[in-house]
């Protein structure tokens, strides 16, 4: 009895032992920080709070397969609250304080441009992932969103040809900052080149959290409403989008008369809208939910198991969007670069970046330029569905080249895409 008790009681302290070898084992694994900048409060926190779940989705992936050269990534969060000048002041913190190798985050040019200063102080690395309206590359930044290029030009080229409506009046619509403001300088002189006059363009701007859209939407359908067809190009930005598109609906501005392209309006934005009534009105992006091809299937599949599991609040309707592939391509080609250069260190895995391709869930392979920190990517209009999803009425033939600096703006011809590698050279 006193033997079989004795076996029993070194079998278990064996198998505790075990239990605490692998628990150590686990504890003693090296790890690297990554940082998460996007805001969870705020104005902005409608588009950005999905994308620091998205990047946590990414880093449980590759955790589960080992991680990256033996290290398992630990995400630092942080939320910088849809406040510019705290975004500076939490990448500064994620960078001297966490010591992170790697940043993932912003969403506005504003809170870019905030941080890019000490980025480039301190030799941090970004990877920025929405569309924004490029005249600027920088050595600490890999931009994985749209320049205007891929996304603004293409769809005011197409609302202008017989397929898009023969558009010849248009409506600049946006909020009061950056990238609506140089956005829409660029759809000016581009629109001048293809002979609009000044007096068939409309430009408003509206601040932050902007809730009242129907003194503007009124003006909008007077100015519609003098002969030429017109379109709204929006480049509104938040939660304002949720009552700009309430108010076109209640105005009964449909697509059919005064069609409306947004730049920053995805699946996840029209969640809370009621898209019936939106029903034609279109969108610009590199990605849409509604594409149908293997790596798009598979790749939803994981975000709606991995809100499930994480029980987030949209796990009972999973949306995925633009912004979130340009995130989950990013944390990927961060991951491929480290183990090209087989170091964390900011300089040795930046030029590791360069030429990097991934699969990405459009059903393109996605390159990154080799000399302007800009991603080749497709490029597709969508109109929006009863369902708040969107069906594609044009796409580009394949991934197009990012032009950073816009042949529209002067002086930009004598730019090159050269000063992100002479940087790298110094």
């Amino acid at each position: 009895m006193k033997r079989r008790t004795f076996t029993r009681l070194a079998l278990a302290a064996a198998v505790a032992a075990i239990g605490l070898g692998s628990s150590a084992l686990h504890a003693q694994q090296k790890t690297v920080k990554i940082g998460v900048l996007h805001s969870l409060s705020g104005t902005m926190a409608i588009s950005e709070t999905v994308l620091k779940d998205m990047v946590l989705m990414a880093v449980e992936e590759i955790n589960a397969k080992g991680g990256v050269l033996g290290h398992r990534i630990e995400p630092v969060v942080v939320d910088p609250a849809s406040n510019w000048p705290l975004f500076a002041e939490k990448a500064r913190q994620l960078l001297t304080q966490d010591k992170v190798a790697v940043v993932f985050g912003c969403w506005t040019s504003v809170s870019r441009k905030s941080v890019l200063p000490v980025f480039e102080e301190l030799n941090g690395l970004l990877f920025y992932p929405v569309q924004y309206e490029g005249e600027e590359i920088s050595r600490n930044v890999f931009y994985t969103g749209a320049a205007p290029n891929q996304q603004a030009i293409p769809a005011v080229e197409y609302l202008m040809s017989k397929e898009g409506g023969s558009v010849r009046r248009f409506v600049l619509l946006g909020t009061d900052y950056v990238y609506p403001r140089t956005t829409n300088k660029i759809l000016r002189a581009f629109l001048k080149s293809k002979g609009i006059p000044e007096s068939d363009i409309m430009e408003e701007y509206t601040p932050f959290g902007h809730t009242d859209y129907q003194t503007i939407i009124a003006r909008i359908k007077k100015f519609a409403s003098e002969g030429k067809k017109t379109a709204i190009i929006s480049t509104i930005n938040g939660d304002s989008n949720v009552p700009f598109y309430r108010e076109l609906a209640a105005q009964g501005v449909k697509a059919t008369d005064v069609p409306s392209v947004a730049f920053s309006v995805g699946e996840e934005e029209l969640r809370g809208v009621d898209t019936k009534p939106l029903v034609g009105h279109l969108a610009a992006w590199n990605y849409f939910m509604s594409l149908k091809n293997p790596e798009n299937d598979a790749w939803k599949k994981r975000w709606a198991e991995y809100t499930k599991a994480k029980k987030l609040p949209y796990a009972s309707k999973p949306l995925t969007n633009d912004p979130m592939e340009a995130t989950y391509i990013g944390v990927y080609m961060w991951k491929q670069a480290v183990e090209k250069a087989k170091s964390f260190e900011v300089d040795k895995v930046r030029p590791a970046v360069y030429g990097q391709t991934f699969k990405a869930p459009s059903g393109f392979t996605i390159k990154m330029d080799e000399k302007n920190h800009h991603l080749h990517k497709p490029v597709f209009i969508g109109e929006v569905r009863a369902d708040g999803q969107f069906n594609v009425v044009w796409k580009s033939a394949g991934p197009i080249k990012a032009q950073p600096w816009s042949p529209f703006i002067p002086g930009n011809e004598k730019r090159k895409d050269e000063p992100a590698l002479m940087a790298e050279k110094k």
